[in-house]
């Protein structure tokens, strides 16, 4: 019988309480040396509160943390580090306008007398990309490497202060499918040199293909552990929520009715002057769900934005209901019936400093009954989130809390339950569940085709193929800013989805057979 590899980590009874909320309660669990162990629950669970308790962000008010078998005493980042433990961000720690050796170096520098030693700095960070196959330019700008790179960044940083425990937040919130295959490369060969990970996230096949062990968190407690050998994404779901949860969406066949978003000729640059929109013609129409499937990074933001008002088109024609729009303000647009959940929630989607209940009318502010005249009318802006919070489950110690304290899956029900308890006529949703648990993901897919069936029309944005085959009625494949193909979801396979996403156009009958 093989012998149990040796507890590296151990968190004992360990509890965090904020102001309204017990957010973590007489946590226990164990990670073993060279072990994935993944940690799952809902938003708000307690997942990101214990790992910053772990990483020395937060103090426990009670409890204690052992490593390699000695209790250890962690005050802030520092302490961690030089335990051993790193941590990876769901939103990654880099400055953007710095090197990738500058980033790496950061508050751990290397000198030689009075001036920083770049040099040795930068050939260390080329041995732990070559030791762990973590391939990255130590010369390039952050601000220039895709998603996946800055990641690997943030790897290499945690590798570079001699992290053997490794602490992975949603790591793949943001990656495409092939970068999270090179994520989960990566994360082998950190086992195989003896690093151990905890790897947060809500996807559950992920979970399922890279842990060892999996512990489920739901309202700040333990309620057990699972065995993904023997585990299902239905039982790991049911196990999050604490009851049976559907992951397939149950919806009828659309009833299209006459386009809604018409778009023709469309050029966009992208902020490098580039274009990434390349004469794209395009048409939603009402009671039609229509996802946009493509690799991240081919154009799907910049379409986004340019609907939206976000960004300027160069050249064609949005409009909406026989609207033109092309060059209208984002006010414009809202006023015209269109919702929109934006892929960088914290960017466009919310401001971080606002109350919740402020959040929930940012588009509306103005208009009765949230305005009465020049003055805003509190009482019915705090109905208003009372409401909204309720219906769309944001867990919150209070609606006058600042959005920016809540989880990243909060944030987003409290985003979407803005954009939805609008009355609309077109809805865009760009990666409306990125970051959300099982439960919440099933909840918002319903309400999306409720839209639908409502006789809105919806352009859905998604790099999870998952969610696209799911949700949409159409699907229109983007690569180098065109449209490659539509096909339709009764035609559509995931080969031939998948060769369309890397730019192969093959013949219509191997398409859609």
């Amino acid at each position: 019988m093989a012998e149990t590899p040796p507890v590296v980590l151990e968190v004992r009874g360990l509890t965090k309480r904020f102001p309204g909320v017990l957010a973590n309660d007489h946590i226990n669990l164990k990670l073993h040396k060279g072990q994935v162990l993944g940690l799952l629950g809902e938003n708000g669970a307690g997942k990101s509160t214990l790992m910053n308790l772990i990483y020395g962000l937060y103090t426990p008010d009670e409890g204690e943390i052992w490593v390699n078998g000695k209790a250890a005493t962690i005050h802030n980042p520092n302490d961690a580090i030089a335990l051993g433990i790193g941590m990876v961000h769901q939103h990654f720690q880099l400055v953007p306008v710095l090197t990738v050796t500058d980033n790496i170096m950061l508050g751990n520098e290397s000198v030689s007398g009075l001036f920083l030693n770049r040099r040795a700095a930068r050939q260390r960070i080329v041995e732990i990309s070559q030791q762990y196959g973590l391939d990255v330019d130590p010369d390039a700008l952050v601000q220039d490497l895709p998603v996946g790179v800055q990641q690997r960044v943030e790897i290499i940083k945690a590798l570079y202060r001699k992290c053997d425990i490794l602490i992975l937040d949603e790591p793949s919130a943001v990656l495409t499918p092939q970068e999270t295959e090179g994520l989960f490369g990566i994360m082998r060969t950190l086992l195989a040199r003896g690093v151990s990970i905890i790897f947060i996230s809500h996807k559950l096949k992920e979970v399922l293909e890279i842990c060892d062990k999996v512990t489920v968190l739901r309202l700040g407690k333990v309620v057990g552990d699972a065995d993904p050998k023997t585990s299902t994404e239905e039982s790991l779901a049911s196990m999050m929520v604490g009851r049976s949860v559907l992951l397939q969406v149950e919806k009828k066949p659309a009833q299209a009715g006459e386009p809604i978003l018409v778009i023709r000729d469309l050029c966009v640059r992208d902020d490098r002057k580039l274009l990434a929109i390349n004469h794209l013609s395009l048409e939603v129409r009402s009671g039609e769900i229509l996802g946009i499937a493509g690799v991240q990074g081919n154009g799907q933001t910049e379409l986004v934005e340019a609907i939206t008002g976000l960004r300027h088109a160069e050249s064609g024609h949005i409009t909406v209901e026989g609207h033109d729009l092309t060059h209208a303000q984002p006010r414009k647009i809202t006023e015209t019936g269109v919702a929109h959940v934006p892929e960088d929630r914290r960017k466009n989607g919310m401001v971080a400093s606002f109350p919740i209940k402020d959040n929930l009318v940012l588009q509306t502010y103005y208009v009765v009954p949230f305005s009465m005249g020049i003055l805003a009318n509190e009482k019915a802006k705090d109905e208003n989130a009372r409401q909204l919070v309720k219906q769309y489950d944001v867990r919150t110690p209070s609606i006058y809390a600042n959005i920016g304290t809540l989880s990243g899956g909060n944030q987003q029900k409290a985003i979407i339950a803005r954009e939805f308890s609008r009355p609309t006529r077109l809805l865009i949703a760009a990666q409306p569940t990125r970051g959300l648990d099982v439960g919440s993901i099933e909840f918002i897919h319903k309400q999306i085709v409720g839209m639908r069936d409502a006789g809105s029309a919806v352009l859905l944005v998604s790099t999870e193929l998952d969610e696209i085959f799911g949700l949409a009625d159409v699907i229109a494949v983007m690569y180098a800013g065109k449209i490659i193909d539509i096909v339709r979801i009764e035609d559509a396979t995931r080969d031939g989805i998948g060769l369309l996403m890397a730019g192969v156009k093959r013949e219509k009958e191997m398409v859609h057979g």
